[in-house]
C-alpha cells in the first residue's frame, strides 16, 4: 500500500516534518507564540492569507495555513476540515515536502468536529490517491509524501485512521481502475492479495456452471461476457471472525459491475462513459473489510459477498420481457437491462439471508451505485433506504449521524407501500417486476422502489418486523457519493460509506 501512513505525535513539539499544515478559521493564536507572531506579520503584509491557502516559510522552515472558512453556521461540517486538507496537502507536495504533519490549533469543541483532526489526514489521503493503472506505469511512489504526522493524536488514534486509509485506498483503487485492468477475474485477484497473511478469509467462484445454478440472476446479467474468457464473472466471499466472543454480525453484498454499457437497454448519448466505476459498492465493502483486517475490531464479525459481473451487450445478451427464476424461487421479468445491479446481488443476498438466520445480532446491506435517481435527488450524498427491522433499531440514522461525523454524508430514505405496488406483477406468469423502463431519475421513488425489489428477490420480506425472525436490512445506494464532483468518468473514487461504517461498528 503506497497511502502516507498516519504518525501519532502527542505534543506540537514531538513532531518531525518537513512542512506544517495549519488548518483552521483563526492563525492568529497559536500555542506556539513565535510562530503566531511570524504568522501575524506576514497577514499584515499578505492580504491573501486566511483567505486561501498560503505557503509560508519561516526560520527556513514550510509552514502552509489552510483556511476552513466559517464553522459556526448551522449547514458547516466536517468536511471544512476535508476540503481543506486536500488543498492543502497538494501545496505541501508542489514545495517539495514529502512527511508533513497537520496540526488544528484551535479545532472546534463541537461535538460536530469531535474527529476533525482524523478527518484532515482523510481529505489529504484522498487528494494524494492515484490511478492503480498510473502506479502501475510511472511506478508505486508516484506521490512523494510518504508519511502524515498528525499533531495531537495518540497511537490508538493514528492505528485506527491508517487503517481507514488503507481500506479506502483499496478501495478507490478498485472501483477507479478501467474495465480490462480490472475485469472480473482481475477484480478476484486483487482481492486474493489484498488479503493475502490476514485474517480475512477469501473464497472465489469461478466456475460458470455453478453461478449458473446457484446464481441465476446473476448469471443473467453476465450471459453475454461468456463469450469473452476476461469478462467472465466472478463471486468473490469475504469473512472476518474476531478472536473472542461475536456480539454483532454485519453482512454486506456489494455490486461489482466492472462495466456496465446497459446491456440491450444501451447507454446513449455518452452516458455510457465512467461505467467502469459501476463497482464502487463492491469496491466500497472490499475496503471495509481491509479496514478490517488492518484493525481487527473485537466483537464484530463481517461477512462480504461481491457481484462482479460485465453487463455486456452481444448476441445472448438478455433483454426485457424475460422471465428469470431466482435462487429464492422468484420469478422475475426483466423491466430494463440497464437495472442491472439489483438482479447481480439479488441471488447474493438471498444466500446471505440464509446464512444470517445463524448469526448473532445480523444485519444485513447491500452497497451500490444503483441508481440515478439517488444521486439525482440526494446530490452528493449517499441514500440508505431500509426495512422494518432496521428502522424500529435506527440502524439508518445511527449510521448516517455516524457518517456526519467523518465527512460521508448520507439522507435516509423511508420505503413505503408505492415501493411494493411498483414492482407488483402484471400477468400470472411472473412474480416480481424489476424496473420499468424509463430512466430511474424520471421516476418517482426510483432509488427507493429497486429495495423491495431486492427484499422480494432476496426474501427479506419474509423478516419483517411482523416475522418471527426479523433481519435488519439497509440499502445503501452510493450512486450520487461515489465519486468525487459527480464525474464518472474522471473524478476520484470516495470510498462512499465504508467510513460510515467502519466509525459506526468498529471504534
Amino acid at each position: 500500500m503506497a497511502y502516507p501512513h498516519a504518525v501519532a505525535a502527542a505534543t506540537f513539539d514531538d513532531a518531525a516534518h518537513d512542512a506544517l499544515i495549519i488548518i483552521g478559521n483563526d492563525f492568529s493564536h497559536l500555542t506556539d507564540s513565535s510562530l503566531s507572531q511570524s504568522i501575524a506579520a506576514q497577514m499584515a503584509v499578505d492580504a491573501r492569507i486566511g483567505k486561501q491557502v498560503t505557503l509560508l516559510v519561516i526560520d527556513s522552515k514550510r509552514v502552509i495555513l489552510a483556511p476552513t472558512g466559517p464553522l459556526n453556521r448551522d449547514y458547516d461540517d466536517v468536511r471544512r476540515y476535508f476540503d481543506a486538507a486536500k488543498l492543502a496537502i497538494n501545496e505541501a507536495k508542489a514545495s517539495g515536502c514529502t512527511q508533513p504533519a497537520i496540526y488544528l490549533p484551535q479545532a472546534s469543541q463541537e461535538s460536530r468536529y469531535q474527529y476533525a483532526l482524523e478527518v484532515a489526514y482523510l481529505g489529504a489521503c484522498q487528494a494524494l490517491w492515484q490511478p492503480l493503472e498510473a502506479r502501475e506505469f510511472h511506478g508505486q511512489n508516484i506521490e512523494p509524501i510518504t508519511q502524515i504526522t498528525l499533531i495531537g493524536a495518540n497511537e490508538k488514534t493514528a492505528k485506527a485512521v491508517d487503517a481507514m486509509a488503507a481500506g479506502q485506498y483499496a478501495a478507490r483503487d478498485l472501483c477507479g481502475t478501467e474495465p480490462e485492468r480490472m475485469a472480473p477475474p482481475r477484480f478476484a485477484d486483487y482481492c486474493v492479495d489484498l488479503f493475502k497473511g490476514s485474517n480475512v478469509s477469501v473464497e472465489v467462484i469461478s466456475d460458470i456452471a455453478k453461478i449458473d445454478k446457484d446464481y441465476p440472476m446473476l448469471s443473467t446479467v453476465a450471459r453475454a461476457s461468456y463469450a469473452v474468457e476476461r469478462h467472465h464473472p466472478r463471486v468473490v466471499k469475504l469473512e472476518y471472525i474476531p478472536q473472542g466472543d461475536v456480539t454483532r454480525t454485519l453482512m454486506f453484498v456489494g455490486k461489482g459491475l466492472v462495466y456496465d454499457t446497459g446491456g440491450a437497454d444501451l447507454k446513449v448519448g455518452g452516458y455510457m462513459a465512467g461505467m467502469s466505476r459501476d463497482k464502487g459498492g463492491a469496491a466500497s465493502v472490499a475496503g471495509l473489510m481491509k479496514s478490517v483486517a488492518d484493525f481487527q475490531p473485537q466483537g464484530v464479525k463481517v461477512i462480504a459477498y461481491l457481484a462482479v459481473v460485465r453487463n455486456s451487450i452481444g448476441s445472448d445478451c438478455f433483454v426485457p420481457d424475460e422471465i428469470i427464476t431466482s435462487r429464492e424461487g422468484v420469478r422475475v421479468r426483466i423491466g430494463n437491462t440497464d437495472a442491472e445491479g439489483r438482479l447481480a446481488m439479488g441471488d447474493l443476498l438471498s444466500e446471505m439471508k440464509d446464512l444470517a438466520k445463524g448469526e448473532v445480532n445480523p444485519e444485513l446491506f447491500t452497497v451500490a451505485t444503483l441508481t440515478g435517481h439517488a444521486a439525482r435527488a440526494m446530490g452528493p450524498y449517499s441514500a440508505y433506504v431500509e426495512n422494518g427491522p432496521a428502522r424500529a433499531a435506527n440502524v439508518s440514522r445511527k449510521l448516517a449521524d455516524c457518517g456526519d461525523l467523518w465527512a460521508d454524508g448520507a439522507e435516509v430514505s423511508r420505503s413505503r407501500r408505492e415501493d411494493y405496488d411498483f414492482i407488483k406483477p402484471r400477468t400470472l406468469a411472473d412474480d416480481v417486476l424489476s424496473s420499468n423502463n424509463a430512466a430511474s431519475a424520471v421516476t418517482a421513488r426510483g432509488h427507493q422502489f429497486p429495495m423491495a425489489f431486492l427484499a422480494v428477490v432476496g426474501g427479506l420480506d419474509k423478516h419483517g418486523t411482523d416475522s418471527a425472525e426479523p433481519i435488519p436490512y439497509v440499502h445503501m445506494d452510493i450512486a450520487g457519493s461515489g465519486v468525487e464532483g459527480g464525474d464518472w468518468q474522471h473524478g476520484k473514487p470516495t470510498a462512499a460509506g465504508l467510513s460510515s461504517l467502519f466509525a459506526r461498528y468498529c471504534l
